[in-house]
Order: structure tokens, then C-alpha cells, then sequence
């Protein structure tokens, strides 16, 4: 006899288990298939781990620059097995976070793969040996993703590394290529840069982190080379060659001109497949788009009962995103009445990257391409006190409107903490604020927020410490 339940969810990451929680706040009875670690890739082996090793780096660079801060220490080293060892128990102390919060909310969790099979089911296994069986007249796949993987380029776990390798490195590598500019890769390549090694990134389009607005590229693109990274936009790689411990690594210029750069570790980063096979898919009406599954803004599938949320789902691969769309999808699948479904152009997008980066909303091109006319505003790092006083006087601060409505469609930033200030232009987006509402909002002094104002009213002709 198969137990039953209101809703069934596959997938304990941040999609998952945020559905499974808030479906209990609304009184259905709730089931979580997680066959390896409850909060999924990014709490233990993405977002959440990587910040810690990034703030190591941060220390890093920080105690290599303390003469600016007319401070001195002698001889500053780290110690990086206790680095990366730091990193884990971060981890781990949210994943237990995770597991008690399941348990708080009266969420069964299941361990073991789960499957759809017939209508209403999902069928439960672990190592090959029936769990359970499970029946639900709803049932959300959080299946995820990992990473994608280039013919003549797989992982070996030694000199090709996935990010889960890059995490948990053995020893600091002294040199480095890493295959791919988005942000996973940009957070490695500043992460082992600042940490000494030498990096080259190389990218097969014509700018480093490409869903960002030109502007912003261009910027991060400067500063990473002024600390030493070698970044090669236009670029393929045409191969990788063991050489000893070392790794030759072929690479196509932009020009065509192909040389080889030997490193003691490549870092493939090139992007994403969903995890859409083994999860029962086959006999269903369940659309699969190049290894995604197609939804509506509800997260609703092809077929009846069955739905979708995070990176199993559509772009932007976002934790937030996913979180986002597992409680719009209960909510929704519960009778609420003011369910909106998801607009990709309110979810903000953090690459924590020295400087770090941050937007949400359409680019300058986007906007101009959907047949905006634009305003744009630009606010540097170097006109405000507080970004020169914290001795971060690199970045810019860029809005664009609507000319004819002062609608904002798009907010962009790289420099120091933007990641924790572009919440205020996503509000902004959400609550559909004009340039007015801006204008009239009152920043605090001295912070880096009041860049955001002094953005708009650029856009407006009305800045004033520019």
C-alpha cells in the first residue's frame, strides 16, 4: 500500500525543501525525496561554501595590502587545508539548518532516489533496493542540475576539475586555466588568484561574465587583469594534454592563432545540464527543452499534477529563483488568490568575484532591443566617501529607464558589497517604482547605497557629486 500525501517533492535543494516547508505552513500533507544532502548543490557545494572560501581570499588580499591602512604584519601566510577545512563546516552547519527546519515544519523526508511512475506516484529507491511508494495528487520535480561537461575535456578529479573538485583542492595550485567566464568561474579564478595563483581564464564569447551588461564586463574585465588574471575573450579550447602533473592546455585566440598554456589544474565551468534523466519523464506529457523541463510562470509541466521548479526549470540558474518559484508553485497548487507568477526580470544575479558584481532587470542593449527608448544614469566608486574610505574606490554604479514612462528596467553595479545593495533596485523592479520614487528616497550618508541614488538622478541630469 503506498503512502499518501498532498504533495510530493523531488529535490531537497534550495527549490525543494523551501516548497516542501511552505506547502506544510499551508496544510498540505508533505513528502521530500533527497537521495544525497538535504539544501542541495549550492548550500554544499555551490553558493554557500564558495563564499567562504572567498572571504579567506578577501584576508588574503587584505593582509597583502595592509601599508595602505598604515598597518604591518610580518610574513602573512595561510594555512589552506584549514581554509578550505573552514569552508565545509560552513556547510555543514547549514545543512543540519536545513534538516531541522524540515523536521520543525513536519515535513517527511524520504531518503532515496525518487521517480515518477504512473499517474500520482513516485516510486522510492536506494542502492538499488525499493524504499517506498508514494502517492500525492501533486508532486514538484527539484531535480537540479550539474555541470556540463566538454567532449576531450572530462573531469579526472587531479588536473580537470568540475567545481566540487575546485572546492575541496588537496593543495594550492600554482597555476591554473579556467574554461568558462560565467560566474562559477569567475568566483574560482578571483578565489585561487587572490589566494596567489596564477590565473588565466578563457572565454569562448567576446567578453567575461556575458549576461551582464557591456558596461559592467568591460569594467570587471579591467580589474581582473589589473590583479594579474590573463583573460582571453573570443577563445576556445581545443584540448587538454596530461603532461606529467601538468596539463597542456590548446588554446584558439580570438585572432586564430592557437599556442599552449601549461597549468598544474584546469577548471571546466562551462555551464549547466539538468537533471532530467532517471526521474521518470519518459510516457509523459512532461516538455524537455535542451536538458530542461518546460514550465509556465507556476511552474505547471505538460502534465496534469506534475511540475518543475530551479535549475531542472528554465534561466536564470539562480538558488533565490528557485526558492522563489517553489513557493509560487504551492502557493498556487494550495488556492491562494494573489499568486503572481515569476518574472525573470525581478530576480537579481550576484557574481561574488573581486570586485563583485551584481544586477537585475534588462541591460542597456536588452532594453534598447525590446524597442526602449533609454535613459541611463552612471555613479563611479571614486565620487563617494564611504567606497574611499574602506579603500575600495574602483566600480559604477548603472540605471537604466524607460525615457517615456520612468519605468526601471534595469540596474547594474560591480565594485565593493553591491551584492548586498542591489536588493533596493530589485524592490524597485517588483513594486514597479519610477525614477520619481527614487529621486524622492531619502539614502543615508555616508554609505555605498547612496550610489544607487545618485545613479538615477544621472540618469535625469540631476547628479550632483559627479
Amino acid at each position: 500500500m503506498a503512502d499518501a500525501y498532498d504533495l510530493i517533492v523531488i529535490g531537497g535543494g534550495p527549490g525543494g525543501y523551501v516548497a516542501a516547508i511552505r506547502a506544510t505552513q499551508l496544510g498540505l500533507k508533505t513528502a521530500l525525496v533527497e537521495r544525497e544532502h538535504l539544501g542541495g548543490i549550492c548550500l554544499n557545494w555551490g553558493c554557500i561554501p564558495t563564499k567562504a572560501l572567498l572571504r579567506s581570499s578577501e584576508i588574503n588580499h587584505l593582509l597583502h595590502t595592509l601599508d595602505a591602512y598604515g598597518f604591518a604584519a610580518d610574513n602573512p601566510r595561510y594555512d589552506f587545508a584549514k581554509v578550505i577545512k573552514r569552508s565545509r563546516q560552513v556547510a555543514s552547519q547549514l545543512s543540519g539548518g536545513v534538516k531541522h527546519l524540515l523536521k520543525k515544519n513536519k515535513v517527511t523526508v524520504i531518503d532515496g532516489h525518487g521517480k515518477l511512475a504512473g499517474p500520482q506516484t513516485v516510486a522510492v529507491e536506494k542502492d538499488g533496493k525499493k524504499v517506498a511508494d508514494l502517492k500525492a495528487p501533486h508532486i514538484i520535480l527539484a531535480t537540479g542540475a550539474r555541470a556540463r561537461v566538454l567532449p576531450g575535456i572530462e573531469p579526472d578529479g587531479e588536473t580537470i576539475w568540475t567545481y566540487k573538485e575546485a572546492m575541496v583542492p588537496k593543495a594550492m595550485p600554482k597555476s591554473l586555466l579556467v574554461i568558462g567566464s560565467g560566474a562559477i568561474g569567475i568566483e574560482f579564478a578571483s578565489f585561487y588568484a587572490n589566494m596567489g595563483a596564477k590565473v588565466t581564464v578563457v572565454e569562448v564569447l567576446d567578453r567575461v561574465l556575458p549576461v551582464e551588461d557591456e558596461e559592467i564586463s568591460a569594467f570587471a574585465h579591467k580589474a581582473f587583469t589589473k590583479q594579474g588574471m590573463t583573460i582571453m575573450t573570443g577563445a576556445k579550447v581545443q584540448g587538454v594534454k596530461k603532461n606529467g602533473k601538468l596539463a597542456r592546455v590548446t588554446v584558439e585566440d580570438s585572432k586564430g592563432k592557437v599556442q599552449d598554456v601549461e597549468v598544474e589544474v584546469v577548471i571546466s565551468a562551462v555551464g549547466i545540464v539538468g537533471n532530467v534523466e532517471g526521474i521518470g519523464l519518459e510516457g509523459t506529457k512532461v516538455k524537455v527543452d535542451r536538458t530542461h523541463v518546460v514550465t509556465d510562470g507556476y511552474g505547471r509541466t505538460g502534465e496534469p499534477g506534475v511540475y518543475a521548479i530551479g535549475d531542472l526549470t528554465g534561466p536564470p540558474w539562480l538558488a533565490h529563483k528557485a526558492s522563489h518559484e517553489g513557493v509560487v508553485c504551492v502557493e498556487a497548487i494550495a488556492g491562494k488568490n494573489d499568486v503572481h507568477p515569476i518574472d525573470p526580470t525581478t530576480i537579481p544575479g550576484c557574481t561574488y568575484c573581486r570586485p563583485q558584481v551584481a544586477s537585475v532587470g534588462l541591460t542597456e542593449a536588452a532594453a534598447k532591443a525590446k524597442g526602449h527608448q533609454v535613459r541611463v544614469g552612471r555613479f563611479p566608486f571614486i565620487g563617494n566617501g564611504k567606497a574611499i574610505a574602506l579603500g575600495e574606490p574602483e566600480g559604477l554604479v548603472k540605471t537604466v529607464f524607460d525615457a517615456k514612462t520612468g519605468e526601471l528596467l534595469g540596474a547594474h553595479m560591480v565594485g565593493a558589497e553591491v551584492t548586498e545593495m542591489i536588493q533596493g533596485y530589485a524592490i524597485a523592479r517588483t513594486a514597479e517604482l519610477t525614477e520619481a520614487e527614487l529621486m524622492h528616497t531619502v539614502f543615508p550618508h555616508p554609505t555605498l547605497s547612496e550610489m544607487m541614488h545618485e545613479s538615477v538622478l544621472d540618469a535625469y541630469g540631476r547628479v550632483i557629486h559627479i
